[in-house]
């Protein structure tokens, strides 16, 4: 589809929003709606049906490896005494230079993009092993390219000045020359000029060929230096021209004309690689050193094995969602269902249609959202089963439950919203990729929630004669005084808060995978199995014996994961391959994290954490009331601190996935929390008769239901993310788990009691500052 067309479907769609929201008539409000879902569910269905683009795939998913590059200033050359400061131009530079190398591997849509103010992030889909390798010695290649004559007669001048026949010429330097010949190594010495005839500046592109006499390095200068080299050219013939690079000879190919009028062959028994290293060293001298800090690769074989382990995990999921909410709902889970199903339509839509790429942790991401997009159809679905009891025809009962449960819906979404938008700002490379899931998941789950199948119910009541919704009710019948808990819940949660934070100190630098501390990862296959006690011997043997050794299971195979210091995976590799030589033992994915970035990535974690619990401070305090905002808070400290200490007393370490599944739990306890005190704060200002903690107490029960019903959901997507996922997500799935069950836990015995004794130690009435609230319940 055109830009010009999208452009005007979109206005359409607006259009047609704003006048689904601005007019009261039903009938108008249903056909309105029925349009809305039936043009956007066919755009988006354009969008990835065949044979339209796919959903762009993460390096995890199709394999590849990718690099983060740093740009290392010098020394200013205005002023030595100071750092040069890296400027956008010089990123720019750079990255121009690094996508004409990256293209020399002929690779598909290689992903080059600039990070921070002076990191570019490289990555290349589908290297072999030895091409990794080149690559990094490639993408690191800086310099300043020169163009120097050789001395005449180099071979007798250098032998009679090492005699001490002949006096050094002051405008020569001696300079050891490395090169092969038909495939053996020589090392010579040739004298070249200090000052060079010709800089690399003026080199406009170079290309490695291949033609009967052998591979090449064909050469384009530009007019002023097509100028200079004629005029070299014209009395130099015969002569030698040695090509530097930061000083050092690259190669020294003999002038053979007297004239090349811009352009020049170079020649001499090349290899394959040698012509290419040539080339580039020639069109792309990078003039700001570069360091790789990180290193990712996974094989291709992993990336099928990953993409078949998240399927099996998404389908397994949604099935258990799907079946669960039809024996529970009965028909009014299947219109839930059309509205998940709308939401799965949407969400890939939206990927394919904005070109995000879908990575491991973002099969995650839509795994998740499908638990959490059931939660806004039982606030509904439990809205509903109380206004029908209330003796309100079906009509009016879903009409006063969707106006009802808006509020909550909105007001829990926004604060996830939060956490995962801070998620994609601050996260790199497949995190962001989770980050974008769960956000696009939030949004169409909202649309799917609030507009399909309302649109879906007023078709039903309009065109059938249904006057009643059966369902299931597993909500407890007895009331419980939670809070008269309060005390011990509070005192049990205090020291298990202590006791999570003693624990993460205890462990120290054990708590922290490579993303954090730096080092090196490897995963391991094998065509015979390799178990931990082997692969123990051989690295200690080898002087490796303190690497951290595992049995992983990767999709449907059990692989080996060795973590171990920054720079030694390639002596894991070769230790195990030189102890078990008929075990074909071959790497199918590498990690190389620097210490620095790694510490860069922690600080980054906590500003991430750190943002989002203020956000949502934030946001609580505008919708609600700073004592409100107070329980949000607490509770959300309360559920990462137990998370992250229960996690690590299993001996799990944090990742850079793992940082998604932090604020993911922080997310969610909120979710849970704001749908508690917004039915608290309809009590309130409804005038319940009772006191204060008798009202909350009553709000905590009557969203028991719904409490018990989400949490179930999101358990059951999440578990089957657990079993199927992979090693990868098992940790992060792990921490989910503990996170909605002690979010749950927290929202009924934690956030509360705060709300209370907040008001208790302002000695305020927390009924009149909610009636005071300038924060109303919003309808639709």
């Amino acid at each position: 589809m055109s830009p010009t067309i999208t452009f005007f479907f979109g206005l359409l769609l607006l259009i047609l929003f704003g006048w689904y929201f601005a007019t009261d008539f039903t009938a108008r409000k249903r056909w309105i709606g029925l349009v809305l879902t039936v043009l956007l569910v066919a755009f988006c269905l354009e969008q990835v049906i065949p044979p339209k683009e796919k959903i762009r795939l993460g390096l995890d998913l199709q394999g590849g490896t990718s690099f983060l590059l740093k740009l290392v200033p010098g020394a200013d050359p205005e002023d030595p005494t100071k750092t040069q400061t890296i400027t956008k131009d010089m990123v720019e530079q750079a990255v121009e230079v690094i996508r004409k190398r990256v293209d020399s591997y002929g690779t598909t849509e290689p992903s080059i993009v600039p990070q921070g103010s002076d990191r570019i992030l490289v990555q290349i889909a589908g290297l072999s092993p030895e091409k990794i390798l080149e690559a990094k010695e490639q993408l690191q290649r800086v310099a300043k390219l020169d163009f120097a004559l050789v001395y005449p007669n180099n071979d007798e001048a250098v032998q009679q000045i090492e005699s001490g026949q002949m006096a050094m010429d002051p405008n020569y330097t001696l300079l050891p020359y490395k090169h092969k010949v038909k495939g053996k190594a020589f090392e010579t010495k040739l004298l070249v000029k200090k000052r060079p005839d010709l800089t690399g500046d003026h080199v406009t592109a170079a290309h490695a060929y291949f033609d009967q006499q052998g591979f090449g390095v064909s050469l384009n200068l530009d007019s002023p230096g097509a100028k200079i080299f004629d005029a070299l050219a014209a009395g130099n013939r015969g002569r030698q021209l040695a090509i530097l690079l930061d000083g050092e000879v690259q190669s020294a190919p003999t002038l053979q004309a007297d004239r090349y009028g811009g352009r020049a062959t170079i020649t001499g028994n090349f290899t394959e690689l040698e012509s290419r290293n040539l080339a580039s060293i020639l069109e792309n001298p990078l003039k700001i050193p570069v360091e790789i800090q990180e290193t990712r690769s996974v094989s291709a074989t992993l990336g099928v094995d990953s993409i078949r382990s998240g399927v099996l995990a998404g389908v397994t999921g949604l099935a258990l969602v799907f079946v669960f909410v039809l024996i529970y709902y009965r028909f009014a889970g299947l219109i839930a269902l059309v509205g998940l199903v709308v939401n799965l339509i949407l969400l890939f839509g939206l990927m394919v249609m904005f070109n995000f790429v879908l990575t491991l942790p973002g099969i995650a991401g839509i795994i998740l959202s499908i638990g959490m997009a059931v939660d806004a159809n039982v606030l509904i679905y439990e809205r509903l089963r109380e206004e029908m009891k209330a003796g309100k025809s079906l009509p009016a009962a879903l009409d006063s439950a969707y106006n009802k449960a808006f509020s909550a819906i909105f007001d829990a979404n926004v604060t996830t919203l939060i956490t995962s938008i801070i998620l994609m700002w601050q996260a790199t490379g497949s995190v962001r990729g989770f980050a974008i899931t769960l956000t696009l998941g939030i949004v169409a789950s909202m649309f799917s929630a609030l507009l399909v199948t309302r649109t879906l119910f007023r078709w039903l009541t309009a065109k059938t004669s249904i006057t009643q919704l059966g369902m299931s009710d597993l909500s407890p019948r007895r009331q419980f005084n939670f809070l008269n808990k309060r005390f011990i819940s509070l005192g049990v949660s205090a020291l298990m808060f202590v006791a999570s934070i003693g624990v993460f100190i205890w462990n120290g630098q054990n708590n922290f995978g490579i993303d954090f501390r730096g080092g090196d990862l490897v995963v391991l296959d094998s065509s015979k199995p390799v178990n931990v006690a082997e692969a123990r011997s051989a690295l200690t043997a080898a002087g490796m014996g303190d690497a951290a050794i595992q049995l992983e299971n990767e999709g449907v195979k059990a692989m080996l994961s060795v973590r171990s210091d920054q720079g030694t995976a390639p002596k894991v590799l070769a230790a195990l391959q030189g102890a078990y030589p008929d075990r074909g033992v071959f790497a199918v994915q590498e990690e190389t994290v620097g210490a620095q970035i790694g510490m860069e990535f922690a600080q980054r974690a906590l500003f991430a954490l750190a943002l989002g619990i203020v956000g949502i401070l934030i946001y609580t305090t505008l919708r609600f009331e700073f004592g409100f905002a107070l329980g949000v808070v607490v509770a959300l400290l309360h559920d990462v601190v137990l998370t992250l200490g229960i996690f690590s007393a299993v001996g799990g370490q944090l990742s850079l996935v793992m940082v998604g599944a932090i604020l993911t739990i922080a997310g969610y306890s909120v979710n849970d929390t704001i749908v508690i005190f917004d039915r608290i704060r309809e009590g309130l200002k409804s005038g319940e008769r009772g006191s204060i903690l008798e009202i909350m107490n009553r709000s905590i029960n009557e969203t028991l239901g719904r409490t018990i019903l989400t949490g179930g959901t999101t358990i059951l997507s999440v578990a089957a993310l657990y079993f199927f996922g992979g090693s990868v997500l098992r940790d992060f799935a792990f921490a989910i788990l503990l996170g909605i069950l002690i979010g749950t836990y927290s929202s009924i015995f934690i956030a509360a009691p705060i709300v209370w004794w907040w008001s208790k130690i302002r000695r305020k009435n927390i009924r009149k500052e909610v009636l005071a609230s300038e924060s109303q319940p919003a309808t639709v």
